[in-house]
């Protein structure tokens, strides 16, 4: 069909400028909304349980439920974005959430929160990535680009936090119910927002028709491999139904690699993976994930049992680790990622991050928290927002728009899988070294007094033996960030307009916008 020629007004750009921070307000809207969704729940799960009669091996599906369904559906829902549009798959994302959220809030049943945690995870799926390859392809200028990542950064890393404290005062002074509906105005104002003030570059969208075999296998592999973490922590790593998940899903998997390798429109083409930089941010930024999510574990029941903490004051405790985020993310990552080259970003905030989880291995049942718990939360929001921030933005940079959908989602995917991995996995550990040290010490306990002491002293040694690991994993995550990240400075030089598969040595790509 033959285009012709026709008047298109010119918009001013300081107009479009203007549009582009108020977009941003809206998008980080959302992603908070998502963020704090997967820890606001945990808080009120005890009331919840009680009030709606799920038993004690049931209650892992309210958190189950909407992890399975977020993770296994997050490559789906990148792809959704870049064919039918990321400003679309965006307020339809945040219209589903909502609803779900209400549906959750209004639950009479187990069944029906059940139900409520799963769409909540596949809304979830559409939302975020869209919100990240909105930001990827809307702010394609070095500065800009930092500066609003510095914003998505610390609102990805410090959203968790938040929603430790929005639970707590939602639980303890209205309802646990309320911590379903917060989202429906977070939801509403986003989307409105969204709706009138993002104008999304034209000429990004893929057209290509939907990989199904690539969606079922990507969904069930992911699937399989985030319940196989969540039954290893609940029935142990040699369980019977616990392996054959993690075998079907390297079987699935390994497939799905095959077929995206041979069909002419895969679902995630491999030169989005496979590109050096990107690799290594996907597989650094997971593992420093895996290790940052069993600490908000291991901190919220350290707080609560051994200290005694009320769900708001814990919440409150965490207000440190959100302070270093924001300012590790906005005035270090955000001031620096435009003068040198991300690594040198990446590779050193893991290292701070793993200073301060070095610190949590001296915890004690009597440890200050001025003197412990306040230092090492700094250190580790520090490192952790200086970290994630140009791994984000570097994560969405030189993909071709039509595949910036899927790029964001692998961002996603490595932190849904790596929460999911670091829950189990530094969980397992915790428990096994407690149930190690009672065994040895609850003989020379002659009173009950001291037995609950010898209880929680077993807690906190098992802690401390899991945050050991935590910190071997962020300086792994630091040595990949280091050697295999070898981008330049972005802006260092031209925009070279390559495929995303093509590899970026000296200097950093600016996404190809087609206008």
């Amino acid at each position: 069909m033959s285009q012709t020629a026709r008047s298109v007004p010119v918009p001013d750009a300081s107009d479009s400028d203007a549009n582009r921070w108020k977009a941003l307000v809206f998008i980080a809207l959302a992603q908070l909304m998502v963020v704090l969704d997967a820890t606001i729940v945990n808080i009120a799960l005890p009331s919840a349980q009680h009030d709606l009669g799920i038993s004690d091996g049931n209650r892992q599906w309210v958190v189950t439920a909407y992890a399975l369904a977020f993770g296994g559906l997050l490559l789906f829902g990148g792809r959704i974005a870049d064919l039918w549009g990321r400003k679309r798959a965006f307020v339809l994302g945040l219209a589903g959430f909502a609803a779900a959220s209400a549906l959750g809030g209004a639950a009479q049943s187990g069944a029906m929160m059940f139900g409520a945690r799963a769409l909540q995870g596949v809304f979830g799926a559409m939302l975020a990535p869209a919100a990240l390859s909105l930001l990827a392809v809307m702010f394609t200028d070095a500065k800009e680009r930092a500066k609003a990542f510095g914003i998505y950064g610390a609102i990805a890393g410090g959203g968790g936090a938040v929603g430790l404290i929005l639970g707590g005062f939602l639980t303890e002074y209205l309802d646990w119910r309320w911590t379903f509906f917060v989202n429906i105005p977070f939801a509403i104002v986003a989307a409105a927002g969204a709706y009138f003030v993002v104008h999304e570059p034209e000429g990004g969208r893929n057209r290509s028709p939907l990989d199904i075999p690539g969606v079922v296998l990507s969904t069930l592999g992911l699937v399989s491999l985030v319940y196989g973490f969540t039954r290893a922590e609940s029935d142990g790593w040699s369980d019977t139904l616990t392996v054959s998940l993690f075998v079907a899903s390297a079987v699935l998997l390994a497939a799905f690699v095959l077929v995206e390798s041979k069909v002419k429109a895969p679902l995630l083409p491999l030169r989005v993976v496979t590109e050096r930089n990107r690799g290594g941010v996907y597989l650094s930024l997971g593992l420093a994930i895996i290790a940052m999510f069993g600490l908000f574990l291991f901190l919220t029941y350290y707080l609560q049992v051994v200290k005694g903490y009320s769900p708001v004051k814990t919440g409150f405790a965490f207000l440190p680790m959100i302070a270093g985020m924001i300012t590790g993310s906005t005035q270090i990552g955000a001031r620096l990622m435009t003068r040198v080259p991300p690594r040198y970003l990446m590779g050193p905030g893991f290292l701070v991050a793993a200073t301060g989880m070095l610190l949590l291995t001296r915890m004690e049942i009597g440890s200050s928290y001025a003197g412990l718990l306040l230092p090492a939360q700094l250190l580790l929001g520090l490192g952790m927002g200086t970290a994630f921030m140009p791994a984000m933005s570097l994560a969405t940079l030189g993909v071709q728009p039509r595949d910036a959908g899927v790029a964001s989602a692998m961002v996603n995917t490595s932190q849904q899988v790596g929460g999911a991995i670091g829950t189990a996995l530094l969980n397992t550990i915790a428990a096994s070294a407690t149930t190690s040290y009672i065994k040895d010490h609850i003989a020379t306990a002659a009173s009950e007094p001291q037995k609950q002491l010898v209880h929680l002293q077993g807690m906190v040694h098992g802690y401390t033996n899991a945050i050991w690991f935590a910190v071997g994993i962020l300086a792994l995550s630091a040595t990949i960030a280091l050697t295999l990240v070898n981008a330049g400075r972005p802006g260092a030089g031209p925009a070279l307009g390559k495929g995303a598969g093509e590899g970026v040595e000296d200097e950093v790509q600016v996404p190809v916008v087609a206008h």
